[in-house]
C-alpha cells in the first residue's frame, strides 16, 4: 500500500487542505469558508449534524464541486483549477457513499479497475489489499453484487487503494452496516494511515469516528464551528453536549 515520496510540505503542515471553500449547486452556495485538511499519514473527520455540508465539502476538495472563493491544494501544490480525473493522477482517490462498485463484476475485477491509470504491475498492490482485507480474496471469484454491504465497502475501498493513492478520501465508509463491521473498517483504515497514506472522511457516527481522528472537523451549515484534535472534541463538554448525544 505503498504511498508517494513526500512533496514539499513542512512535518506539521497539511498534506491535503481545502481552504476557504464556499460555493454551492447553482446560485446557493453550501459552503461558507469551510477549511478541512489532513496532514500525511493522519485521519482527518468531517463531522455534524445532517444537512451540514459535510460530503459537500469532501467533493468540493476532490473538484465535484466548483467554488467561488477558496483553494484546494495538496504537497503544497494549488490543485483548485483540477478536474476530479486529474486530481487522481496527483495522488488523490475518492470512495463515494453509494454506486461504489461494479457490482457485475467480480470482486478482483473490481480491484483491477481500480489499476486503470497505472502502467505498471500491480500484483504487489493486489497483495495488499488481499493481506488488508482476507475476505475479499477468499470471494476474489464473486460478483461484487453479491457481497453483504460490508464486503461491499472493502472492495471499494481496496479498489481506490490499487491507484497508490496519497490520500484516500471516504464518503460515510460505515454507512448501512453493522457495528462489528463498523470497528473492523475502522481498524482497517487505521491500518491504511500507518502505510503513511492521508485519510479524510466523513462520517455520521461521529463519537467512534473521532476516537480514531488524528482531526477532526465539526461543521455547521457549511462552516466551521469547532476544529480540534480528535481528543479534544470529544473532550469538549459543548461539542459531546450539541453534536455526541451527551
Amino acid at each position: 500500500m505503498s504511498a508517494l515520496p513526500a512533496q514539499q510540505t513542512g512535518p506539521g503542515e497539511p498534506f491535503l487542505i481545502g481552504e476557504g471553500m464556499t460555493g454551492g449547486y447553482g446560485a446557493a452556495d453550501i459552503l461558507h469558508d469551510c477549511t478541512v485538511s489532513v496532514r500525511r499519514g493522519e485521519i482527518a473527520v468531517i463531522v455534524g449534524p445532517n444537512g451540514a455540508g459535510k460530503s459537500t465539502a469532501m467533493k468540493a476538495v476532490f473538484g465535484m464541486l466548483p467554488l467561488r472563493k477558496g483553494r484546494v491544494r495538496i504537497g503544497g501544490t494549488d490543485i483548485t483549477g483540477l478536474a476530479p480525473q486529474a486530481r487522481v493522477a496527483e495522488g488523490m482517490a475518492f470512495v463515494p457513499q453509494t454506486r461504489n462498485i461494479f457490482g457485475a463484476l467480480t470482486v478482483e475485477e473490481n480491484l483491477e479497475m481500480g489499476a486503470f491509470l497505472r502502467r505498471d504491475d500491480i500484483h504487489a498492490t493486489l497483495e495488499q489489499v488481499y493481506h488488508l482485507f482476507p475476505i475479499l480474496r477468499d470471494k476474489r471469484r464473486q460478483a461484487a453484487g453479491e457481497l453483504s454491504g460490508g464486503q461491499r465497502q472493502q472492495v471499494a475501498v481496496g479498489r481506490a487503494l490499487m491507484t497508490q493513492p496519497q490520500v484516500l478520501m471516504l464518503d460515510e465508509p460505515t454507512a448501512g452496516v453493522s457495528p462489528i463491521v463498523m470497528d473492523e473498517l475502522f481498524d482497517r483504515i487505521i491500518e491504511v494511515a500507518r502505510t503513511g497514506i492521508s485519510i479524510l472522511m466523513v462520517e455520521q457516527n461521529a463519537r467512534q469516528a473521532l476516537q480514531i481522528a488524528d482531526r477532526g472537523f465539526v461543521l455547521v451549515q457549511g462552516s466551521n464551528a469547532y476544529t480540534d484534535t480528535g481528543a479534544a472534541l470529544l473532550a469538549d463538554p459543548e461539542v459531546r453536549r450539541t453534536f455526541l448525544g451527551g
